[in-house]
């Protein structure tokens, strides 16, 4: 194994065996002892149905790094933005099944960034801020505690082998608005950037959804899932978000890209909805 694939595993590989199919949002009774992180994103965050696979979200791998009294109700959903996702009546829908205690999770950029879609795009500073307060707002009227997370980061390098950032103003507008709303910030597009900085243009390959037939910059495979799940997990942590009990595997040294990762991840059967 290359020396820039065994540090990188160190640090960020996948944790040891567990199946962790995200559950679906379902009524609680209130004051039942658990917890439930709900997921508000895009296709990079998203559960993947089978015709996608090897493409996988890091909110698959998510519940690996989490201890058994948090359920992770992953609504992230291909192609949405932080608007879209909104005015699909998603959020409104998300919010019912939240109760006091909960927390909401939100990562949206990729498509709030296209600018020739009106359904989706959003400004950075003036409607995807707006947009992101309408998850805040509604997470705090349910009991719930918001986090806010910054875009995971394509993989996009120049000639020099310099990774690059592709999220525009995007990444500050949130931290800026975390800053206003007392709201905690999981700063994903800078660790992930920074990971593939150290993996470099090569090595960043096995992590994206690289195969015979395509060459993903933007989604994810197993590995590349397990690494950025990492990173949230972390970041809950150290953000105080989650308490240490809650979060495990952390350290864990497993080879990222061994083959029996595919077969611990669950993709819905079927194919993707249009």
């Amino acid at each position: 194994m290359p020396t820039t694939r065994r540090t990188a595993l160190a640090a960020f590989g996948a944790l040891p065996l567990a199946a962790a199919a995200p559950t679906p949002a379902t009524a609680r009774p209130a004051h039942d002892g658990r917890r439930t992180l709900f997921l508000a994103g895009d296709s990079t965050a998203a559960q993947k149905y089978a015709d996608a696979a090897p493409e996988t979200g890091w909110g698959m791998a998510l519940p690996f790094f989490l201890s058994a009294r948090l359920t992770v109700a992953n609504h992230a959903v291909n192609g949405r933005s932080s608007k879209s996702f909104a005015d699909e009546g998603r959020l409104d829908a998300l919010l019912t099944a939240v109760r006091p205690g909960d927390l909401l999770l939100i990562q949206f950029a990729h498509n709030d960034e296209k600018s020739a879609d009106p359904a989706r795009f959003t400004e950075p500073w003036t409607t995807y801020q707006e947009y992101l307060r309408r998850y805040i707002d509604g997470a705090r009227a349910r009991g719930a505690r918001p986090v806010l997370a910054t875009p995971v980061e394509r993989r996009r390098f120049d000639a020099a082998g310099t990774a690059l950032p592709t999220h525009g103003d995007y990444p500050a507008a949130m931290r800026a608005l975390a800053g206003q709303e007392g709201v905690a910030l999981l700063d994903i597009q800078a660790l992930s950037l920074a990971l593939w900085q150290r993996l470099g243009v090569e090595e960043t390959k096995t992590y994206f959804n690289w195969t015979a037939t395509e060459q993903d910059n933007t989604h994810t495979d197993p590995p590349g899932a397990i690494a950025v799940a990492r990173l949230v997990a972390t970041e809950l942590l150290r953000r105080r978000v989650l308490p240490a009990r809650d979060v495990r595997r952390l350290g864990d040294e497993t080879d990222a890209l061994s083959p029996r990762w595919r077969s611990r991840l669950s993709w819905l059967p079927g194919a993707t909805p249009a």
